[in-house]
């Protein structure tokens, strides 16, 4: 059975590069009729924090992206341990000691004599004595993983097939000196536990696939079938990494952006289809291929979630937004009226109070001079309240028939006296709902 997983560490809250992530793992079991793991990777103890567990289970359930089950990476580090233990066994995991001071230096120098930057295996060298007198004097070392010096090759379901050398890489830290696990390790054992089959995640993790790929092997595992999207930039080319920290899903939500939007446009950016509204979780799952995206890096603009933001508002009856036209407001027996009237003229549900307060309270009028004896004219001519859809066109047909005046002469003047604007909703919907020109009728 296909099985992905979403593996944030909570340390912060989700942004959209997080999100197009859990999307892919997301929308490929779905697909699949398979299962989706929520799975916390929170080995770090001093930076996890469980209000940042509870703001990504908000942040996915917001969007809809509900999950099967839920895994916790510090209930499971006795599992990590029995690992580690095994590849000691087979001679696979060694301890190091060197600073960060020292392995700096030694970069350098290789760098320095044309070679690739990757440790040396200093530590494999060491007696039993030393490694003693080590940490006495340092403290326990790091483990690192011994990397079979070969080829490590995959086909991956983005990239194509990849092929590194492993002796380009250095031998990977799998757990601190201070005892704490760390991802790479972490990662393998409950991948390989958990039964997944599929892992999506992005470009940046692509050497460090592979020394799972040679983990995963050591322990006897299956290897997932691996994908790397490409990283999201702004919108001309510049890194997103400074900026993710103001992209936080709650932040986007707080700006009025719809999860349909947000989700429609991460389900495409990067692929070789157009981005589309979609009207349900059930269009995205059907529309998406994984196959389809590519290895360049990805444009985001933020701003591109209001137009679909403004498009899926739009689409929706009174019934789905009756809690937001209820707080800007509006009295239930206007709000279908209301609705019918805003829903095409707002970018965000934040600008219905806007329309409602216009509505309430009216508008400072915008009247020409040369158009103030039109107006008196006009406004004398209004039909009794109360006024429905018919009332704009029997008035402005009684108002043309009294001054002449007709087109754009006759109907600009007229929303700009009633609305203080030169464009907005259709006005034989607005009309019935001014309570100020109601009042005056």
């Amino acid at each position: 059975m296909t099985t992905t997983r979403f593996a944030p560490s909570p340390t912060g809250f989700i942004h959209v590069g997080n999100l197009r992530t859990a999307l892919m793992n997301y929308l490929i079991a779905r697909k699949a009729g398979g299962t989706f793991i929520l799975r916390i990777d929170d080995t770090d103890p001093e930076r996890s924090k469980e209000e940042y567990v509870d703001a990504i289970k908000q942040d996915l359930e917001w969007l809809g992206l509900h999950w099967d089950r839920v895994e916790r990476q510090s209930e499971r580090l006795d599992r990590y341990a029995e690992a580690a233990d095994k590849l000691r066994e087979m001679g696979r995991f060694y301890e190091a000691f060197e600073t960060p001071t020292e392995l700096d230096l030694k970069r350098k120098k290789q760098l320095n004599m044309g070679k690739p930057p990757v440790y040396d295996r200093a530590a494999l060298n060491l007696s039993e004595t030393e490694k003693e007198a080590l940490r006495a004097e340092r403290g326990n070392g790091v483990w690192r993983f011994k990397l079979d010096h070969e080829r490590i090759e995959w086909t991956d379901s983005i990239l194509g097939d990849i092929s590194i050398d492993a002796a380009s890489v250095s031998d990977p830290v799998l757990i601190r000196g201070d005892g704490q696990v760390l991802y790479t390790i972490a990662s393998v054992v409950d991948d390989t536990e958990m039964g997944v089959t599929d892992v999506v995640r992005g470009s940046d993790h692509v050497t460090n696939t592979a020394t799972q790929i040679q983990i995963i092997e050591a322990l006897g595992g299956k290897c997932p079938r691996f994908a790397h999207h490409s990283l999201l930039t702004g919108p001309q080319g510049e890194a997103l990494s400074k900026r993710l920290g103001t992209l936080a899903l709650r932040d986007l939500r707080e700006q009025g952006v719809q999860p349909m939007a947000l989700l429609s446009l991460m389900a495409r950016l990067g692929s070789s289809d157009p981005v589309e509204l979609r009207s349900d979780m059930a269009e995205l799952i059907d529309g998406f291929d994984v196959s389809r995206f590519g290895a360049a890096p990805t444009k985001f603009d933020v701003q591109d979630l209001f137009p679909l933001t403004a498009k899926h508002l739009q689409s929706l009856p009174l019934a789905d937004v009756a809690d937001a036209v209820s707080k800007a407001g509006v009295p239930d027996e206007l709000a279908e009226d209301f609705w019918a009237m805003a829903r095409e003229n707002i970018t965000t549900l934040g600008d219905l109070k806007g329309w409602w307060e216009l509505c309430r309270d009216g508008a400072e009028p915008l009247i020409a001079d040369e158009d103030r004896e039109f107006i008196a004219e006009a406004v004398a001519l209004l039909p009794e309240v109360p006024f429905d859809a018919e009332t704009w066109g029997t008035w402005t047909k009684a108002v043309k028939e009294a001054t002449g005046r007709k087109g754009k002469a006759l109907f600009m003047p007229l929303r700009k006296a009633l609305t203080g604007m030169e464009r907005g909703p259709e006005m034989a919907t607005l009309l019935p709902l001014l309570q100020v020109i109601r009042a005056r009728g």
